[in-house]
């Protein structure tokens, strides 16, 4: 396993739960990124005080107003980190922004299937678009072959919930529109490996287990794991990460997910 060397990171969905666990522990680290961007809808709210808090005390910490299901704060969100960056790239894509409607099928509405594909399955897709040039610079400017998440890499955040083999929990939650979403988000990453591997940037689908957040909480039932545990075994599976790897669907432990 190789050290995770991260020149800079940009987290969506940041200001709660894994997205701000991951924020934590990359500010943690021991060669810490030189730039860590947290993005989240309303960065001055109260929702993101503990990011507010985080960012008065580390200065590479960049708190960046992002709606992933709105192009235009995209699009203004990578004009702000690259405008940062100052001619470097953006090492590593984390796609973790996600929301979930807990509907039984019959009661499954246009409304909420849209809501929930735009944010988990299309804001991933327009992320990556939006922050492609910036991944290709980081791609570019790291020395050697191969693909790892050290040179450059996107990271989508997905679920078990979206694997049709598997069908998790379906007992306790149908989530007819958040599973279809996390499927959808499995075959954008399949493609984005596809797309962008000869620019140099490793695409995977990571499940982070059934983790205590407010989202991980929305049955009713009280998950497995912890946000600390979810976190340190994403980052040290993101660690190992190679070009064998691109294009995979794998949970935070490391293990091949069925699709």
């Amino acid at each position: 396993m190789g050290e995770l060397r991260i020149h800079s990171v940009l987290v969506t969905g940041a200001n709660r739960g894994i997205g701000l666990g991951l924020v934590q522990h990359f500010l943690g680290m021991p060669t810490p990124p030189k730039w860590v961007f947290a993005g989240c809808r309303d960065p001055q709210g109260q929702r993101a005080q503990e990011l507010q808090n985080l960012a008065s005390k580390h200065p590479n910490l960049v708190i960046i107003p992002l709606d992933v299901s709105n192009p235009a704060s995209i699009k203004a969100a990578a004009a702000t980190v690259e405008k940062h960056l100052g001619g470097s790239g953006l090492t590593l894509l984390i796609n973790n922004a996600g929301v979930v409607k807990i509907n039984k099928l019959e009661d499954e509405t246009l409304e909420d299937m849209r809501q929930v594909y735009t944010t988990n399955t299309i804001g991933p897709l327009l992320m990556g678009q939006a922050f492609l040039p910036l991944l290709k610079k980081a791609a570019q400017g790291s020395p050697g072959s191969g693909l790892s998440c050290s040179k450059a890499a996107i990271v989508n955040v997905s679920s078990i919930a979206g694997s049709i083999e598997e069908m998790y929990v379906w007992e306790y939650a149908h989530a007819v529109a958040y599973r279809c979403s996390k499927a959808a988000l499995n075959m954008l990453t399949k493609c984005q490996s596809l797309g962008y591997r000869e620019h140099g940037i490793l695409c995977v689908a990571l499940h982070p287990g059934w983790v205590e957040t407010d989202l991980g909480s929305a049955t009713g039932q009280k998950p497995p794991v912890t946000v600390d545990a979810c976190v340190q075994g994403m980052l040290k599976v993101l660690s190992s990460l190679s070009e064998k790897d691109t294009g995979t669907f794998l949970d935070w432990e490391g293990k091949v997910v069925p699709w």
